[in-house]
């Protein structure tokens, strides 16, 4: 029976305040109107932004269906979409690509002027929402609201890709590898011979870490607080590890001790603003490019001295790794099938979507990587 143009009733995590669990809860998931689609979510990644929200360090309107790296299948479209149809596999992704501003227009930028990250209005372009749950209208993530079972996202926010892709696998591309490996290849553009320090070694960390390795730098250099996670940093491609909490000086003084006068490129994959000060002192000080990946908290601001930049470094931002998504994911989905890079390693848990606040626990216990949820 065909679930087009009616409204779909299914069960979704609505997050009703912040710093509360996940409530299962059955809701009501509107058609898709003019040039948007519905998709049925096959696998969705539990990424530390959805963290964020839950503890309002990223701030955004409640109650929300938070989500936003996942895998499906198109169930239907809206009027005027031409790029998808009912049946075409596809990632949504929370950088949309308009293809017409002027982010999308040059070829250095990829932040879509469309995307909902900045204005956090959690509402679709029409300023309303498609899901609704104990007759409560019920926000949208960034776009993509993923943690459920049917979502609605413009035509410029899902990309159509391999269908023989595994949904619990690629779902990944739709946000954390995508985002580390792109900091290291796109947005760096780290080169062949050149020595990196990554700060922060969850599933955005180590992913970096492949971006470097596979650009071929000679020296990468992971650290993190948890030094459970260093047996993984080197299986993919980290040449050193360092524990900031085993040294009495300050890690760029470690890092610059280490490397001379400091490391090539820097990547900040944690989201702390010390960190970042940390990361952009160790890079090197006239050429170095430190790169901040992680989200910034809300409401905290950065004092760092001006020298640190007058001498010469550079310091950049990346969001979804540099890449235009419309265009790059599925060559990235293309690449991972030719077994280009792998993405096993970073999923340590495949959980059934029912146990998403266990996936959680595990994400704040510093047990897990990335877990991947299933429907």
């Amino acid at each position: 029976m065909s679930t087009a143009g009616k409204v779909i009733k299914c069960k979704a995590a609505v997050l009703w305040e912040a710093n509360k669990p996940f409530s299962i809860e059955d809701v009501e998931v509107a058609p898709p109107k003019a040039h948007e689609v519905r998709i049925k979510i096959l696998a969705t990644g539990i990424c530390r932004s959805d963290d964020h929200v839950v503890t309002g360090g990223l701030v955004m309107p409640f109650p929300i269906i938070l989500g936003h790296e996942a895998a499906g299948v198109v169930e239907s479209v809206g009027e005027g979409v031409t790029s998808l149809k009912p049946g075409d596999k596809v990632i949504p992704l929370f950088i949309p690509q308009c293809g017409e501003c002027s982010a999308c227009l040059n070829s250095k930028g990829n932040m879509c002027i469309k995307n909902d990250i900045g204005s956090a209005a959690g509402l679709m372009a029409d300023g309303t929402t498609r899901f609704t749950c104990k007759g409560k209208p019920i926000h949208h993530f960034i776009g993509t609201s993923t943690f459920t079972e049917y979502t609605v996202v413009h035509e410029t926010a899902a990309v159509k890709i391999d269908s023989a892709a595994p949904p619990e696998k690629i779902c990944l591309i739709g946000c954390g590898f995508s985002t580390g490996y792109g900091a290291a290849l796109q947005t760096a553009k780290v080169e062949a011979g050149s020595t990196c320090a990554v700060f922060g070694l969850g599933g955005v960390g180590l992913s970096v870490i492949m971006g470097c390795k596979a650009a071929g730098a000679s020296r990468i250099i992971a650290v993190d607080i948890n030094s459970d996670k260093f047996a993984k940093a080197k299986e993919l491609g980290a040449t050193d590890c360092i524990n900031p909490k085993d040294h009495k000086e300050p890690i760029h003084k470690v890092l610059t001790g280490m490397t001379g006068y400091g490391v090539d490129y820097s990547f900040e994959v944690i989201g702390r603003i010390e960190t970042m000060v940390a990361a952009l002192a160790s890079c090197h000080y006239n050429y170095g490019v430190s790169v901040i990946v992680g989200v910034p908290p809300a409401a905290q601001n950065i004092t760092f001295d001006p020298m640190l930049l007058f001498s010469g470094r550079t310091w950049k931002g990346s969001v979804f790794g540099g890449w235009k998504s419309k265009d790059s994911v599925p060559k990235l989905v293309a690449d991972y099938m030719k077994k280009k890079f792998v993405l096993d390693p970073l999923i340590t848990h495949t959980l059934p979507f029912s146990k998403i606040n266990e996936g959680f626990d595990l994400l704040r216990a510093g047990k897990s990587i990335r877990s991947v949820l299933t429907f």
